[in-house]
């Protein structure tokens, strides 16, 4: 089965401020901030929903397909990407605009400045769905274009492919109707816990009204492992034991990951969210969303051990 994965392709760039950002803000002129914050270095890392995504997949033995854009600095990651083997086919390169990229600076005491550059984000991404058979296609919605991200839904009702709906940080920006009907007909709507009640505020819902129009509801509550909420039960899943948490970046686009390949290969939807769960433990024990590793033994031996 071909699965589709829209999103965002960006960079991270990874900054360490060695003290406290409260040291050097003056309270009574935070109207008038003007701060340098020198750091130690910076490091680059590969990053976007898409990217994350497709990652995790092809640990897990998937040949997954990206549709996405990203700028002109592209050739670094579609290198790192074929080293890996996935197909950079459907990414659009858009030649006036470098790769969106977020800033992420951290103090000692964990305290983070960001800054998001877009860039070739802001352009819809070009997936021809008439050469999808909507049989064996599987399409994931993730954060990326966000004209993208209210099409894509629609596209797939009008043919026939099974969608799966994670909204993730885009949410502020859907409007009621819009968001109402990117979640009616999904296959999964996939969320954290803050992200469910912000959309049961935004559409003035509730949680029985979602499941009436998506399949199924899984809301992701990080070291607490994750819920499946169906019309019929809801069945909690724990995480796993990992060696060590370096960092839980992209730790939810590697349970999509491990969910997504479950769900192709015709595994029930709990059997999914344990593999989902399996994927994320490896990538919590990485610095970055797509430094981690595993083997296909050495990803059954953990499912295996939750029995």
């Amino acid at each position: 089965m071909k699965i589709v994965i829209s999103g965002s392709m960006a960079y991270d760039r990874i900054m360490d401020f060695p003290g406290h950002f409260s040291d050097h803000i003056l309270p009574d002129k935070i109207h008038m901030l003007n701060v340098c914050f020198q750091v130690n270095g910076m490091k680059e890392k590969f990053g976007g929903t898409a990217g994350n995504i497709a990652y995790a997949l092809t640990l897990m033995g998937e040949k997954p397909f990206i549709c996405a854009t990203i700028g002109h600095d592209y050739h670094r990651y579609f290198k790192w990407l074929e080293k890996n083997g996935i197909s950079t086919e459907g990414i659009k390169i858009i030649a006036d605009e470098f790769t969106a990229s977020a800033y992420i600076t951290t103090d000692l005491a964990d305290n983070q400045i960001t800054g998001f550059n877009p860039g070739a984000m802001k352009y819809q991404s070009t997936l021809d769905f008439a050469q999808l058979d909507p049989d064996q296609t599987i399409v994931i919605v993730s954060p990326g274009n966000f004209e993208d991200m209210v099409a894509y839904p629609r596209v797939c009702k009008e043919k026939g492919i099974g969608y799966i709906l994670d909204p993730g940080q885009s949410l502020p920006m859907w409007d009621r109707k819009d968001l109402i009907q990117a979640i009616d007909g999904c296959r999964i709507l996939i969320v954290n816990d803050y992200e469910l009640s912000l959309i049961i505020s935004k559409t003035g819902l509730d949680k029985n009204d979602l499941l009436n129009m998506a399949g199924t509801i899984i809301t992701t509550l990080g070291e607490s492992g994750s819920q499946i909420s169906t019309r019929q039960k809801e069945v909690k899943i724990p995480p796993f034991k990992v060696k060590k948490v370096m960092d839980p970046t992209g730790a939810g686009d590697s349970y999509r990951g491990g969910l997504l390949s479950g769900l192709v290969h015709g595994k029930d939807i709990e059997q999914c969210a344990w593999m989902g769960s399996v994927c994320s433990s490896f990538s919590v024990e990485s610095y970055g969303t797509q430094e981690y590793s595993f083997t296909r033994e050495e990803f059954h031996l953990r499912l295996n051990s939750k029995k």
